[in-house]
């Protein structure tokens, strides 16, 4: 147990819930610590065992204010979130090891992962099935329709690109509402019902080839998805969001929060790490999390800690209040452009001061899951009042609710809006304030050109005198205000220069927080409500993207008062929707013609920008959905909204803009009292009822994994073959070949299997033999689940450089025999004949990102050791983790300053007393003898490797 069980104590409020009270343990120097170093703190605390974490690591954290960036620190999270099929290759170890545990007399249910573990399969399930059509979409996000003819045959009309909150890096869904699931190729598979629009009811067409598509594509998938069940079935610890739950991927990631987790009464704050590329958005409801690679979320799951070099923390300071025209959009996208000019590369960052509570959960996860593109590791928003009122609508009952607000407060990770209370100290302070933040809209040429709201009537005007240019039209000054009078419907209007005809309302993919299109939905609510409409003759139309935005605006009841105004959905597809995106009336078009009118189309999505919706419109404004509206009432651009009316509303009334204009304040009222509260609550039913196809998918109930011997996804590896109860001394590496000789800088990717399988690859030759075509052959990351076309694919990339080939290939000499061979083949023979094999390589070997089948793969190929001059240092740690030595030459030694040729036979000793760090002796069979550095850099690494490897050390924990 941990040496400071002594600071186990009572909660006040909850005596029979326990927990450490590091506030207490840690003194003056945790008061001044910023509140992500005091997560960290505390999962040191309560995870100091002297091995894994020790007192020193603890004391090291506490620290922080001296030792940050000097130190690596442990780190175990209280989680793990798998994506997809991310989560196979360490799933499919834990049923192996259960496999060996029995074998080797022990009791397989005692092997469980050591944290709770969530499985979200809502992502690449979609994109798999429609071949990555979303990816290659022309049109992400919604926009025009285009005729349904013209549609690629892969892609349903309806496969819109869900919008991600705030990631502009996105390429593709992260998973559809009521509209999106109910109709995502998914549906499709087994039933062929048809999809419905989910605001007219009425049938989607839907091309033919796509339904064939969808039935072969679950096949694919099956037998995943079956393994997946039977995993939530045995497994303690393991939760399953099926497939179809039909809630936007960041909804799913936010269902699993804890916040403060209660096991059995033990209580200690939530912090995650996933293979998730949103993981970072729950750092926004403070949670402490970011994503991690495949092998490390395997290696947490074991029960091992990640390690970290304890991180610089940037404070954010927010002062000010946010001007009421500003969106949400406008803040987001503000804070991260000051984020990004500080430099906050690979450091925390966490906020602070007056301005925070005017942020909702919403703006905040937004912010946090911008991560990558400031190059932080995360953005942590502590606990707060904000966030305690958003977990009362996402469920949190009562009592959980008064025990997380009486822990954080008693541990001091809860924040006062107070100033009182006093700040931590930060490595650096960034500030943002947030009154400086202005609206603006784009255009009227260039997205790039932008105008402050209040200046638009001043700019327009000098868009007019201005040459014909990038902004300007060049008219005439006794001809800029002139009227042409137009007969629509039976009235007469009249059309001057910046006259609004079209204004479209589209959720754009790049920065969608659905708040601002609710916003949208407000406002038009007050306009109506005050007696304003919109000119007939303008083309307005909705466009609502999918999934997140249709909830919002249904759940909150704004839809009819959009439509009022003449905002009707468009873009689902079905014939209602189609209808609605007709072009300008003609009268009005050859008014603008006949008259030389420069006339304005006001959109919020960038997607009609260089697409002109119609040739007679001369300048497009890009701007947020409320002031799309708002443009559309006023019918011109031409105002000032300060000082002219919008329109004259009930009793002759004049009503401005800032009559109508939704405040923060009404505007998160809504999106917490309804949308919140009704998303999470159909959430919560749908993962309690399951859905019908998940249901009757059938899945064993065995305590071991029935492995079906002609699957080619779903394989079970042999990481444990020999496992023994009792470690040995490390086995010396006798007269080895060299299976790769490498020069500098070999990546990731030229070790790990990746992207599509090459027909003429040993992979291929394997697929064939098991009878699957070359159409069936899927991709590696697919198969990541079978180690036999995974070890296939390790090196079996063509721009690897051997020396011993001379030129790109995956190629190399299997030296007994002289032929020259794929590297699998070779490594084979190798095992046939028990010549054990090592690899010869320079500077940097394993750069680029983690990928859990770079240590593996090579480990399966029979590789003992690999001698570099340098490493990546997550590499060097995966290598220890599966069972390979690294070794080091020495400084200043390489193969051509020992004049080695990678042909001779290589021998390596180890001593049974290893330490980090030590010089081992290796010997060839041409009589050299030279020194190698073992780069194992504590004790812990050597006792990993005496084991054989993360895995055997945790599978014989449980024998």
């Amino acid at each position: 147990g941990s040496p400071y069980q002594p600071a186990i104590e009572a909660l006040e409020s909850h005596p029979e819930k326990k927990f450490y009270n590091v506030s207490k343990l840690g003194g003056a120097k945790y008061d001044s610590l910023p509140y992500s170093i005091r997560v960290l703190f505390e999962s040191s605390v309560r995870n100091c065992d002297g091995f894994l974490v020790k007192e020193t690591d603890a004391m090291n954290i506490l620290d922080w204010k001296t030792k940050q960036n000097h130190v690596e620190v442990p780190f175990c999270p209280a989680r793990v979130v798998l994506q997809d099929f991310t989560g196979i290759p360490a799933m499919v170890d834990f049923a192996a090891m259960r496999e060996a545990v029995r074998n080797a007399g022990g009791d397989p249910v005692k092997v469980n992962p050591a944290c709770p573990t969530d499985l979200t399969v809502d992502h690449s399930l979609q994109i798999d099935f429609s071949k990555c059509a979303i990816q290659n979409a022309p049109n992400p996000g919604g926009g025009e329709q285009k005729p349904l003819a013209r549609l690629s045959p892969l892609k349903p009309p309806l496969r819109k690109a869900a919008p991600c909150r705030g990631h502009s890096g996105c390429r593709g869904s992260c998973g559809a509402g009521e509209a999106g699931r109910s109709s995502g190729p998914f549906s499709a598979q087994i039933e062929n019902t048809p999809i419905l629009c989910p605001f007219h009811l009425q049938p989607v067409p839907e091309p033919e080839t796509v339904l064939k598509n969808q039935e072969m594509e679950f096949g694919r998938n099956r037998e995943r998805l079956q393994f997946f069940k039977w995993s939530s079935k045995v497994f303690e610890n393991i939760t399953v969001i099926p497939p179809e739950t039909g809630m936007a991927h960041q909804v799913n990631l936010e269902y699993l929060s804890r916040v403060v987790f209660d096991m059995k009464d033990f209580l200690h704050p939530d912090s995650v790490v996933g293979t998730d590329s949103h993981t970072t958005m729950v750092n926004g409801l403070g949670i402490l999390g970011w994503g991690v690679g495949g092998i490390e979320t395997e290696a947490v799951m074991l029960g091992m800690p990640l390690t970290l070099t304890l991180p610089e923390v940037v404070g954010c300071e927010l002062t000010g209040t946010v001007s009421p025209f500003a969106t949400s959009i406008d803040i987001v996208l503000s804070i991260t452009k000051h984020l990004r000019q500080a430099d906050v590369a690979g450091k925390f960052v966490e906020f602070f001061g007056s301005g925070i509570s005017q942020l909702s959960v919403a703006d905040r996860t937004t912010i946090a899951n911008m991560c990558p593109e400031y190059g932080a590791i995360l953005s942590f928003f502590p606990v707060d009042n904000v966030t305690l009122k958003h977990l009362k609508h996402a469920g949190f009952d009562k009592a959980k609710l008064e025990v997380t607000e009486a822990y954080l407060k008693a541990v001091k990770l809860f924040r006062n809006d107070e100033s009182s209370s006093r700040e931590p100290e930060y490595s650096q302070v960034v500030q943002v304030s947030l009154s400086s933040i202005i609206p603006y809209v784009s255009g009227p040429k260039r997205s790039q050109d932008r105008v402050v709201v209040n200046n638009m009537k001043s700019d327009f005007q000098a868009c007019l005198n201005e040459k014909s240019g990038v902004k300007g039209f060049q008219i005439a000054a006794e001809k800029q205000n002139d009227i042409v009078p137009v007969q629509y419907e039976g009235n007469e209007y009249k059309l001057s220069h910046g006259c609004v005809v079209i204004a479209a309302v589209i959720s754009c993919t790049n920065n969608c927080n659905p708040s601002v299109m609710l916003a949208a939905g407000l406002l038009a609510r007050k306009a109506v409500e005050a007696g304003l409409m919109v000119k007939p003759y303008i083309r307005t139309s909705l466009s609502p993207g999918s999934g997140m935005v249709t909830h919002y605006l249904s759940s909150s009841g704004v839809l009819p008062y959009l439509s009022k105004l003449g905002f009707e959905v468009v873009g689902y597809g079905c014939s209602t929707c189609v209808g609605n995106t007709a072009p300008l009336p003609e009268a009005i078009r050859n008014a603008i013609k006949q008259g030389e009118i420069i006339a304005c189309g006001v959109l919020s999505g960038t997607r009609n920008f260089e697409g002109r919706l119609c040739d007679c419109v001369r300048a497009n404004y890009l701007a947020s959905p409320p002031l799309v509206v708002a443009y559309a009432i006023a019918g011109t651009v031409r105002i000032d909204f300060d000082t002219e009316p919008l329109g004259t509303g009930f009793n002759g009334k004049s009503i401005y803009l800032r009559d109508i204009w939704p405040t923060r304040q009404e505007l998160h009222t809504v999106e917490e009292e309804c949308v919140v509260s009704s998303m999470f609550k159909e959430l919560k039913e749908k993962m309690e009822k399951g859905n019908k196809r998940w249901n009757l998918l059938e899945a064993p109930e065995s305590t071991l994994f029935p492995w079906d011997l002609k699957s080619t996804y779903i394989r079970c590896p042999s990481f444990f073959d020999k496992l023994a109860k009792e470690a040995v001394a490390p086995q010396a590496v006798e007269n080895a070949h060299v299976l790769l000789f490498l020069g500098d800088s070999v990546t990731t990717d030229h070790i790990s299997p990746a992207g599509s399988i090459a027909r003429s690859s040993a992979a291929a030759k394997y697929l064939t033999s098991k009878g699957l075509t070359p159409r069936e052959f899927n991709s590696y990351g697919a198969r990541r689940g079978n180690d036999a076309v995974m070890t296939r694919g390790t090196f079996a990339n063509i721009k690897l450089l051997n020396k011993f080939i001379g030129k790109p290939a995956p190629k190399t000499v299997h030296f007994p025999s002289g032929q020259t061979l794929d590297v699998f083949e070779a490594a084979e023979l190798y095992q046939k004949e028990g010549i054990p094999v090592i690899i010869l390589a320079g500077k940097k070997y394993g750069l680029g990102s983690s990928r859990d089948w770079a240590a593996k793969g090579p480990f399966l190929l029979g590789v003992k050791a690999v001698l570099a001059e340098s490493y990546e240092k997550v590499h060097r740690s995966q290598l220890i983790g599966i069972g390979i030595a690294p070794l080091q030459f020495r400084p200043g030694e390489n193969p051509s300053t020992l004049g080695l040729t990678g042909r001779e036979q290589f021998s390596i000793f180890f001593p049974p007393d290893l330490s980090p760090r030590m010089t081992l002796e290796i010997k060839t069979s041409t009589g050299k003898v030279f020194s190698v550095i073992a780069l194992f850099e504590n004790n812990m690494e050597i006792t990993l490797y005496k084991n054989g490897g993360s895995l055997n050390f945790v599978a014989r924990r449980f024998l």
